[in-house]
């Protein structure tokens, strides 16, 4: 054995790489919260309600219609309409099939970016090239006011802004792979393992390669690798063990941090909004600052992320005996064009039931994500209009639960690894302790339903009075910000070597397209029943549902699994 198959940690190397990753957290995430989740929707129905007519003559602006907030939401306020083209949209609806066609272009983007952003030298280009295609669009709000005859613009403004969004962040997770396993004690934990596997050399591996008679076996055969020595099975059991902690954390540290500009620029964009009194310049005004954070932000990142000298793989660091090391194509023979064109044949090739069955444990997950994601989204979306609809509560007091959540988030994603390493619970233990927790929410909202909290004389219980919900959405955001801290992180061990930007492009897929079915079901619960609380009992069975196919996930032959796995036709 070699000095230099020994892998080596590069302090000042690995903390400028993770300085960066973290740079990007911190600066794209506000315009998720600032922006994307709270005045973007709004600002871009008011756009909508300047420029359009009320019902039934069409003839009388929105704007000159007066809506106090005692009637606000009233059968007999009138509709807004505004007409785009030849087609009258209500403008409550155009925030909609906006923020729709931003998610179906965004899957479409990462779809065709995925095998780009696998290749070293340019997935760090690809992350800065979207961010200022977000940041940018973001930015423009400011100079296209809600007068112009040009206003129609803000529709593509807010597609391209949402588009360079998710793209970028895919870019970004396929960093933490390579962020974990270059860590102080990943790399030293490797170095013993691949110590321990010289010391104690494995007899010569057999390569099955009639792979048509077995679906479940990997592309190039199993081989024997150390099973009967102790030593090395415990030192691979530590390599692990310590791999799937360092990768939760730092996911879990981008989270907080990225909750943290988030509340920041929250404050900040809110003194305006407040002073400006909710006008359409104050939200145009909120949506912009969001994109100068996240432009400005975004240097530190575009100076300390891995190019493509310093980019290796985690398989690279130390390759196991029998591990594949990931082929690359030669620079010179490199094609964007052919790249788009061969992550969709890949994506075909993914989708393929013998390839399923070959990554099992990342399908299953992904299953378990597509439910997950869309109940944390339904809980939050549920409970708002909830707390509006049924408990009446004003517009500055949802803005003050949105600054909470985020706030508790940080406390969440920061406390729960220090849980985890105290207890000593694995990645997938915490999470189906965070979920059973989520799950608590709606459950309490079904509380309501029992006589006892329906007498004026109980003043609090089953989400009847508006202080509960201040309380909830503390609890939720404690929740809610470890919760996507870890199941991003869980998945990175169940992702290919070499093709973390492609695997985090079906992850965030998984993600969007589950996304209008929970809203979808609360929507008819709420139209059938003429009560929204009833919801709450689908949002119950909807999490709980998502644990036992959780639960069914083998880490180890998952992380095993990803390791061997070689697509077929993918170079």
């Amino acid at each position: 054995m070699t000095d230099a198959s020994v892998p080596k940690y590069d302090k000042q190397k690995y903390h400028r790489h993770l300085r960066g990753w973290f740079s990007y957290a911190f600066a794209s995430e506000v315009f998720v919260i600032v922006s994307l989740t709270l005045f973007l929707p709004i600002c871009l129905e008011q756009f909508a309600r300047d420029n359009g007519y009320l019902l039934p003559d069409k003839t009388e602006p929105c704007s000159s219609a007066v809506i106090s907030p005692a009637t606000n939401g009233s059968e007999g306020d009138a509709r807004c309409v505004v007409k785009l083209g030849w087609l009258w949209i209500d403008s409550a609806s155009f925030s909609l099939y906006v923020y729709s066609m931003s998610v179906a272009l965004q899957a479409l983007t990462v779809i065709s970016m995925g095998g780009i952003a696998d290749h070293p030298p340019h997935r760090k280009l690809l992350l800065l090239t979207f961010a200022a295609l977000g940041s940018f669009s973001a930015i423009l709000f400011l100079l296209l006011p809600s007068s112009s005859p040009l206003w129609p613009l803000v529709a593509p403004l807010a597609i391209f802004a949402n588009v360079g969004f998710g793209a970028s962040i895919v870019a970004l997770n396929a960093y933490i792979p390579t962020l974990a396993h270059s860590s102080q004690e990943v790399v030293a934990a490797r170095a013993e393992l691949v110590q321990l596997q010289h010391a104690n050399p494995s007899p010569p591996a057999y390569e099955h390669t009639d792979d048509a008679t077995e679906a479940d076996a990997p592309l190039l055969g199993r081989p024997e690798t150390h099973e009967s020595d102790p030593a090395v099975i415990a030192a691979k059991e530590k390599h692990d063990k310590l791999l799937s902690a360092t990768t939760s954390r730092i996911s879990s540290q981008g989270i907080a941090l990225g909750y943290a500009a988030g509340i920041v620029m929250l404050l900040l964009a809110l003194i305006p909004v407040r002073a400006m009194k909710g006008s359409t310049d104050a939200l145009r005004l909120a949506v912009g600052l969001s994109g100068i954070w996240w432009a400005l932000f975004s240097l530190p990142a575009a100076a300390w992320l891995p190019g493509a000298s310093a980019m290796t793989h985690a398989g690279a660091v130390a390759v196991e005996e029998g591990e594949v090391p990931v082929s690359r194509e030669p620079e010179a023979d490199w094609s964007m064009a052919r790249e788009i064109v061969r992550a969709w044949k890949r994506l075909g090739q993914m989708l393929r039931w013998r390839e399923i069955k070959r990554l099992r444990n990342t399908f299953v997950y992904l299953a378990a994500w597509f439910l997950l994601s869309d109940g944390f989204t339904t809980i939050t979306s549920t409970a708002l209009l909830f707390a509006k609809t049924t408990l009446h509560m004003p517009a500055s007091s949802l803005i003050i639960i949105g600054a909470l959540t985020p706030t508790a988030g940080i406390i969440g994603s920061l406390a729960w690894p220090a849980i985890q390493r105290r207890l000593g619970w694995s990645n997938l233990r915490v999470l189906v302790v965070l979920v059973v927790m989520a799950s608590a929410i709606p459950a309490y909202g079904c509380l309501g339903f029992l006589p006892v909290f329906q007498r004026s004389s109980v003043k609090f219980g089953g989400l009847t009075t508006p202080g509960e919900m201040y309380v909830l959405a503390v609890y939720f955001g404690s929740v809610y910000g470890a919760f996507q801290g870890y199941a991003r992180a869980f998945y990175a061990e169940f992702i290919p070597p070499g093709e973390e930007a492609r695997w985090y492009g079906l992850f965030s897929i998984t993600d969007k397209s589950s996304s209008f079915v929970g809203p979808l079901i609360v929507g008819i619960i709420a139209d059938t029943t003429g009560n929204i609380r009833y919801a709450f009992f689908f949002l119950v069975v909807m999490i709980w549902s998502a644990v036992p196919i959780l639960m069914a996930v083998d880490v180890e032959r998952g992380r095993d699994d990803a390791q061997r796995y070689t697509a077929r036709g993918l170079r």
